[in-house]
């Protein structure tokens, strides 16, 4: 088991993210006294009788003015068992962007409902999108549990629990086994963000729930798979720097810095740089700390090899036994951030790993309605949130993995050349066929 959970949040607007994430640090000890007090202060001077646990993460003035989360914040607690770092991502429709960047390296996702609401809109919406973007595990957390049942003279909804429970659950799974989750990656846990039910422990309040609590599932989670359905492939390593330090201590000296995206690397590999073609083999590694037997995924290393070639930011070094081709038109699945809706013959800008190159946007090939899980073949434009899939013609190739065999070396960037705003997320391939979408509304 991994020792380290990234997970993100995501869920509509008032669902109780911020105070869920508010309540899994306080329920970790993970925030200090002072804040603790200061939260308990601001929460009797509005006048309610337990602390408002979301003051500990919305921070931002804007945030607490509004009520609303509206960036991206990257918390960090652990436990016993695991460390994680969780990225609190906005509900507003408005940031759905945020939400993708938030989720773009998550292993697990905690995707909130109101239980007095149940599945909606911005539910599918957000679920689409984590399964486009090849999120492993969910948990759907059917927070305000502790609101049904109750009178409602005392501004409760009516209801047994039970059955609320059941029915959301019962519609979440329709929606997560149409969108190509199985029944043993998604968890529906009833929570009380505000009194704590069910997340660092079992509740007696949920008679009818005989799972784990919360944070009992955080940390038993497998995740050794870094995402759902991939395939394990070799050396991927962009180029970032190049080290010529042309001193009297290394005349010679010529290494390539960067983080390894995918596989791994060791002194001896036979590896190609992409895209001249050109093979070597890798003579040593070399990190701040000394030389290293071998570098792994994630790890940000400096690469000699035995040939002096000409290498430059934005090349790829990769394996030789399975260097993937490079490709200067492609077909990909993007998520439109932009108020500007998007239209064939755009040209943009287009930024894969370390190399940013011009782009210009083929055909619409089509739009993915996430509310009824069907493809609109054809649009005109994408719209602000819209997914679809187009086709995209760049200057200079890139080295890109298909989505659904790497997702680091799969995704880019769309962004604007005149403002240097970041217009869409992009994912190499086909990745709408991946889903298994149907023609019927999930209702």
């Amino acid at each position: 088991m991994s020792d380290l959970l990234r997970l993100a949040t995501a869920g509509s607007v008032d669902d109780g993210k911020s105070t869920l994430v508010g309540r899994l640090l306080y329920d970790t000890k993970s925030v200090l006294a002072d804040q603790i007090d200061a939260v308990t202060r601001a929460s009797v001077d509005r006048g309610l009788a337990t602390p408002d646990l979301s003051l500990l993460v919305d921070g931002l003035r804007a945030e607490r003015e509004q009520g609303i989360t509206i960036d991206v914040a990257y918390r960090y607690f652990a436990t016993p068992k695991r460390s994680f770092v969780l990225a609190d991502t906005p509900g507003h429709v408005q940031y759905t962007r945020n939400t993708v960047s938030g989720a773009s390296t998550a292993q697990l996702v905690i995707l909130l409902v109101d239980a007095r609401k149940g599945v909606v809109e911005q539910t599918r919406r957000h679920a689409a999108v984590l399964a486009l973007l090849g999120v492993p595990k969910l948990v759907l957390a059917v927070n305000k549990i502790d609101l049904i049942g109750v009178s409602e003279a005392a501004g409760g909804a009516p209801g047994d629990p039970a059955a609320v429970f059941a029915e959301i659950s019962a519609e979440f799974n329709t929606l997560t086994t149409a969108l190509g989750w199985s029944s043993e990656d998604v968890l529906e846990i009833p929570v009380s963000a505000k009194y704590g039910d069910n997340v660092a422990s079992r509740s007696d309040n949920t008679p009818y729930y005989d799972g784990p609590s919360l944070i009992e599932h955080l940390e038993s989670v497998p995740v050794d798979a870094d995402t759902r359905g991939r395939h394990s492939i070799g050396l991927r390593f962009p180029v970032q720097y190049v080290i010529r330090p042309r001193t009297a201590d290394y005349p010679d000296y010529r290494g390539y810095a960067g983080q390894v995206a995918a596989g791994s690397v060791a002194p001896g590999d036979e590896v190609v740089v992409l895209p001249s073609g050109v093979r070597t083999s890798v003579r040593r590694i070399d990190t701040a700390d000394g030389e290293l037997e071998q570098a792994q995924t994630g790890r940000s290393v400096t690469l000699i090899l035995e040939d002096d070639l000409d290498i430059s930011r934005g090349d790829t070094i990769a394996a030789a036994a399975d260097a993937p081709e490079p490709i200067s038109e492609f077909e990909a699945t993007v998520c439109w951030l932009a108020e500007k809706p998007l239209r064939p013959g755009a040209r943009l800008l287009l930024k894969h790993g370390t190399r940013t190159t011009q782009a210009i946007v083929g055909a619409l090939v089509e739009r993915f309605d996430e509310q009824n899980l069907a493809s609109v073949p054809g649009p005109e434009s994408l719209e602000l949130n819209d997914l679809g899939r187009i086709s995209v013609r760049v200057a200079e190739p890139i080295v890109a993995d298909d989505y659904a065999v790497n997702r680091h070396t799969g995704s880019f960037l769309l962004i604007d050349p005149a403002g240097g705003n970041t217009l869409a997320a992009g994912l190499v391939g086909d990745v709408l066929s991946a889903v298994e979408v149907g023609t019927a509304p999930v209702s």
